[in-house]
């Protein structure tokens, strides 16, 4: 029987709307079609400098005198139980470029290794276009860092397996209860380290029986859902790996009578240090005697309604998909933001086009340190059935969201309601972006209105490609820009010859966001809400 695990970033986790999961800041994975993670970022010290959410940033150097010179830099922090450590990271293998616009067209400047960063130099004053990976970031900064956060000791090694076989020896469970849909989530199994940079879920391909108190298996595999690859376990640097189990709780009754269930943490083990080098045959041990948590309890008063009010504002034939809540623990607390992704404590999701008051008390196990704290995610995803341009008789989805991150205790503390909705009247050269039309132009210029509520402090345009050989859409690219901004030119070759893609324009409510100067470091903070709106699919000559 297979353990089914409900997870809100799909990916994950570096942050959700701007991507870099599983590689370089820049690259475009987009982990916001779930989720994304929201917080404050320091430079590594005594702990006091920038410690709250609402401080800017000071730990990079303007590159001179010379007004024409841009510097670009990228430093990885790497978030553990004792501090900060900062690396530099060598761009010469992927080097940035810019492109500075003028007119209907752009100028691409490459720059050059220097002490300080990359650097480039003639780039006039005003905004311009930084490229890295696929994804751009439009910035008058001199100066820009697109270093990023992450979890574990920096000298994790890490294998090129992102699952492995386990070996599954695990008792004193709460009974067991079997999945039964979205509504009856049953009981599941995550696994998250402290020490290094992972988290994922587990399948146990046996049967596990209804009220079943333990499980001893061999045919089990374990998967990461962090956006990285499993690391390496050593046990002479303490690594170790909490095994929860989740269980099934009562959240009362939908309006038509239906039950209603979520998922929290009930139980968990802390394994000992041990070494384990993952090669893809040798399988993980998950054992332990699995302890009660302590439980908190919180009342949430969700306004399901004031979500699915904007579904028309999304896309004219959006559709409401499903709506979901969750409590993550945030490792090693929140004084440098949400960094990484250690999995859920609470997961609750209702069914497909649900809209109305929903209020309860839910409760939440927590076995980590006092040191983590918890976020609060409200999400709800929406739908467009298109028919694939081309006549191959293809229909695909097209997908956005509305969602809120927040401190837990904030967003509990009144009803939960949108702090943003969708940009408005999106177009493509001028033209509405929800009729399904050729684009002839190299370089679209893509225009919106400001959202009617919220006040954004960037916009990311997502760009989707139609790949036909999977049937799926997938990201292609991204441009950020400012929130005083409302339009933006592509760059040439951002859409390629032939191709058939959508777009998803997010607006991104998140104060404390330093988008022109830490584009992707500082996207970490909380809180942050977004809304999308969305094209139709179009294609280019």
């Amino acid at each position: 029987m297979r353990l089914r695990h409900w997870s809100l970033l799909l990916v994950p986790t570096c942050a959700a709307w701007l991507g870099c999961a599983g590689g370089e800041p820049g690259s475009a994975s987009d982990f916001g079609d779930g989720q994304s993670p929201v917080s404050s970022d320091r430079p590594s010290g005594d702990g006091t400098d920038g410690a709250g959410t609402d401080e800017p940033r000071s730990d990079i150097s303007e590159p001179g005198d010379s007004d024409d010179v841009v510097l670009v830099t990228r430093t990885t922090r790497f978030h553990t139980a004792v501090g900060v450590a900062e690396r530099q990271e060598d761009l010469s293998a992927n080097p940035p470029e810019i492109y500075v616009p003028s007119g209907n067209t752009f100028s691409v400047v490459s720059g050059s290794a220097s002490p300080e960063g990359w650097r480039f130099s003639g780039i006039p004053s005003g905004a311009y276009y930084l490229r890295t990976g696929n994804s751009f970031v439009v910035t008058s900064a001199r100066a820009v860092d697109i270093g990023s956060n992450r979890l574990g000791r920096p000298d994790t090694v890490f294998s090129d397996w992102y699952g492995s076989p386990a070996q599954v020896n695990l008792v004193n469970l709460a009974p067991w209860v079997p999945y039964g849909g979205v509504t009856q989530p049953g009981s599941s199994l995550q696994v998250a380290s402290a020490q290094v940079d992972l988290y994922g879920g587990v399948n146990v391909f046996d049967e596990v029986l209804e009220g079943q108190t333990h499980l001893l298996s061999n045919n089990a595999e374990m998967w990461v859902s962090s956006g990285y690859a499993l690391p390496v376990f050593e046990a002479d640097r303490g690594d170790r790996l909490y095994v929860s189990q989740h269980g099934q709780m009562d959240a009362g009754t939908l309006p038509d009578g239906t039950p209603l269930a979520y998922s929290a943490l009930v139980r968990s083990v802390e394994m000992g240090a041990f070494d384990f080098v993952p090669d893809g045959i040798t399988p993980m041990p998950l054992t332990g005697v699995m302890r009660p948590v302590p439980m908190t309890e919180f009342p949430i008063e969700w306004r399901l309604p004031d979500f699915t009010r904007y579904v028309h504002a999304v896309h004219p034939l959006a559709t409401a998909n499903y709506p979901s809540f969750f409590v993550m623990p945030a490792a090693h607390g929140l004084s440098d933001g949400w960094v990484g992704y250690s999995g859920e404590a609470l997961s609750l999701m209702f069914p497909r086009g649900t809209s109305f008051n929903f209020t309860r008390r839910l409760s939440y196990g927590n076995p980590f340190p006092s040191s983590w704290e918890m976020v609060g995610g409200a999400q709800y995803s929406f739908r467009v059935q298109a028919e694939v341009p081309g006549g191959s008789g293809l229909w695909a989805y097209l997908s956005g969201s509305m969602y809120t991150y927040e401190r837990l205790e904030s967003l509990v503390a009144g009803p939960i309601l949108p702090r943003v909705s969708p940009p408005r009247e999106l177009t493509i050269d001028g033209l509405p972006a929800s009729d399904s039309r050729e684009v002839g132009s190299a370089s679209p210029v893509i225009a919106w209105l400001p959202p009617s509520v919220g006040s954004p402090a960037a916009y990311r345009i997502a760009i989707y490609r139609f790949r036909e050989d999977f049937r799926t859409s997938v990201l292609h690219g991204s441009v950020t820009v400012p929130g005083s901004l409302t339009q933006v030119r592509l760059p040439p070759g951002t859409l390629a010859p032939g191709g058939i893609y959508y777009l998803r324009v997010s607006a991104v409510e998140a104060p404390y966001y330093e988008m022109e100067r830490f584009p992707f470091s500082t996207m970490d903070r909380l809180p942050q809400a977004r809304a999308d709106t969305l094209s139709s699919f179009f294609t280019t000559p």
